[in-house]
């Protein structure tokens, strides 16, 4: 009988190089090099790679975000005589002007949320307002202008759907058994499992093992 896995430390993982303004990191998180995340909500066991960016999101558990990823891109307000910063940031260039407000609103109402278990591939750009479903996968480089299904894979720009990780009775099944809610005990045993057996027969295994 093997010994039962004991979890590292569970605090975030932060590089020094990164910068990070009102989030919320839960255990196990890590931020790579040169991560730069403004008021983001981040779930367990989620990391970001080097040089990824994320603004107004929340980011459920088990999350992938590769290196250059993009979340919530910047908007700029088009419809103004200027779309530079200028108009909306002034305090920069100039003295005794503010930031402003009601653009920054803006900005924060159009929130993106990001399930669990979700991989944001290389370079991938995520624009705002955004809602990614559970164990979904987003290509290298695409860009992401609306909705993306739960456990649905795509890429391009726009991003289109190009298929689906598994059929929709397998996704119901994991759904239900919501494996990112066990406690670390119960995932740190489940992990071999889940590296040798297929999906269908991990799920048969694991439906109705108590906590």
């Amino acid at each position: 009988m093997t010994d039962q896995p004991t979890p590292r430390d569970s605090e975030p993982r932060i590089h020094p190089t990164s910068e990070l303004k009102g989030c919320r990191l839960a255990s196990f998180v890590s931020v790579g090099e040169r991560v730069v995340l403004r008021e983001v909500t981040v779930g367990a066991f989620t990391y970001f790679e080097r040089h990824s960016e994320a603004i107004y999101t929340t980011l459920g558990k088990f999350c992938s975000v590769a290196a250059n990823a993009r979340i919530n891109a910047l908007e700029h307000p088009i419809e103004r005589l200027t779309q530079h910063k200028v108009s909306y940031r002034p305090n920069e260039y100039f003295r005794y002007l503010g930031v402003d407000d009601a653009f920054r609103e803006r900005r924060q109402a159009k929130e993106v949320t990001i399930g669990h278990d979700v991989w944001i591939g290389h370079g991938a750009v995520v624009m705002p307002g955004v809602s990614v479903g559970n164990g979904a996968v987003i290509g290298a480089n695409s860009v992401v202008t609306r909705d993306v299904a739960a456990y649905s894979i795509v890429a391009g720009s726009p991003a289109r759907v190009l298929r689906l990780r598994f059929p929709a009775e397998v996704a119901a099944r994991i759904e239900r058994l919501a494996w990112w809610d066990w406690p670390v005990e119960k995932l740190g045993i489940a992990i071999p499992d889940m590296q040798a057996l297929p999906i269908d027969v991990f799920l048969d295994r694991w439906e109705n093992k108590p906590d």
